[in-house]
């Protein structure tokens, strides 16, 4: 990555800070990304609004947690840096409190096979990681935890996360994510949801694995 990089993702991670509140995702600055660059990664300030933001108050945070900028970083640094340090294959990280993900979070609740998009997370299920403090190693370590072999989890009495390649494709997944929440949180209020088999469950995650919902869209594209 060049300081080329830099500008166009610091301009980006406000932009998505923005819309995560606008599609309702999160509320005022609850939430925070990050977005992988050179040895580290550019990651949102602490206590800033997202309205206030200007492309200088983004830190640059050091994967040996060094802080470049004026600003503090985010208080969940920690899980942001731990996740990309240990990832190689995810490059942005989406935290928000999504109202239906934070309302199974705080019953320590995952989200089962109730839908294929399920998969688009990488397995058969959403797993919430238990509870520790806001912003502490503890909590970083249960959320790596959580995300083995996924690419997205819930936070007991705290909200969700979703990480992908890109910022574009994170902001998607945790879109889906709270989707998915919603639609098994209406299902409970009917009974016990059946959930998919494990062989409809494989085909569902092989056809993720190939591409499905991944690809940067055609602006070309209708459909």
């Amino acid at each position: 990555m060049t300081d080329l990089d830099e500008a166009p993702k610091r301009a980006a991670i406000i932009d998505a800070c923005l819309k995560m509140n606008a599609v309702g995702l999160n509320t005022g600055n609850a939430g925070n990304i990050s977005v992988r660059h050179a040895e580290g990664l550019l990651i949102t300030p602490s206590s800033i609004p997202y309205e206030a933001l200007v492309p200088d108050d983004i830190v640059f945070l050091g994967l040996d947690g060094t802080v470049r900028g004026n600003r503090k970083p985010s208080s969940e640094w920690r899980f942001h840096r731990d996740i990309l340090r240990a990832r190689a294959d995810l490059g942005a990280v989406v935290h928000a409190h999504a109202p239906y993900c934070t309302t199974l979070a705080i019953m320590h609740m995952d989200i089962p096979a109730v839908h294929y998009m399920v998969a688009a997370a990488g397995g058969g299920d959403i797993r919430c990681a238990p509870y520790a403090t806001f912003g502490t190693q503890e909590l970083s370590d249960k959320v790596l935890e959580a995300l083995e072999g996924r690419k997205a989890c819930l936070m007991a009495h705290h909200g969700m996360l979703a990480a992908e390649a890109s910022l574009d494709k994170a902001m998607w997944l945790a879109v889906e994510v709270e989707a998915l929440a919603r639609q098994y949180h209406g299902a409970l209020l009917i009974g016990d949801p059946p959930v998919l088999s494990d062989q409809q469950l494989a085909e569902a995650v092989a056809q993720f694995s190939a591409g499905y919902g991944q690809a940067e869209r055609d602006p070309d594209q209708t459909a």
